[in-house]
């Protein structure tokens, strides 16, 4: 490996360590992941971390191995009750849109989100706070990487792809058989960040 080689994939081993790399966005660094591929997966492997590519939708990252010992590089998330019910959402209507209209880009606005959030926070009345506080969970969404705001449309989302690597089938089975749980709870509760039925990502 030469100088360049090297240079690349030191570069493309610290933006892996500290995010996702996409292709539409990051085409040389996802070049070099493929490139490297092996090398990578070989090098972080003694961090207890597996590389993660996924060529259909274009996007690689790390995560971390269930079958070592090590301390965790990785921490895992722990997820408010809205984080979770949005991240959940996000999901489900990506699963829907695929099965309709194939791999192109899936959009949402802040106004369906609110929408579709409101079933599960029957108790909060006032539509300008609740209206706030769906946008600290879009924000904390976005800067966990599942959704980026367009620049050229306001309050307007790209939902990525990733989300379907994290909410998995499993997650989704679970969330379906609590969802009884989740709406009472949410006609209980207004959403704040401290309360409970979290979940782990």
């Amino acid at each position: 490996m030469d100088k360049e080689q090297e240079f690349n994939f030191s570069r493309v081993l610290i933006t892996l360590l500290r995010g996702v790399v996409f292709k539409e966005r990051q085409l040389a660094l996802w070049q070099s992941v493929l490139e490297h591929r092996h090398l990578i997966a070989d090098y972080v492997k003694r961090l207890g971390l597996v590389l993660i590519i996924d060529e259909m939708d274009e996007y690689a990252y790390l995560r971390q191995s269930e079958q070592d010992s090590l301390p965790r590089l990785v921490p895992r998330r722990q997820l408010s009750y809205p984080v979770s019910v949005l991240l959940v959402l996000l999901r489900q209507q990506l699963g829907e849109y695929d099965s309709v209209n194939g791999d192109s880009q899936l959009l949402i606005t802040k106004y369906d989100i609110v929408d579709k959030m409101r079933v599960f926070f029957a108790a909060m009345t006032n539509e300008i706070k609740f209206s706030q506080e769906v946008d600290r969970h879009i924000a904390k969404v976005e800067e966990m990487g599942f959704l980026r705001k367009l620049k050229t449309q306001d309050d307007t989302y790209e939902v990525e792809r990733i989300v379907r690597s994290f909410v998995n089938a499993k997650w989704l089975q679970e969330f379906d058989e609590r969802l009884a749980d989740y709406i009472e709870y949410g006609a209980k509760s207004e959403t704040k960040e401290e309360d409970g039925m979290n979940g782990l990502i």
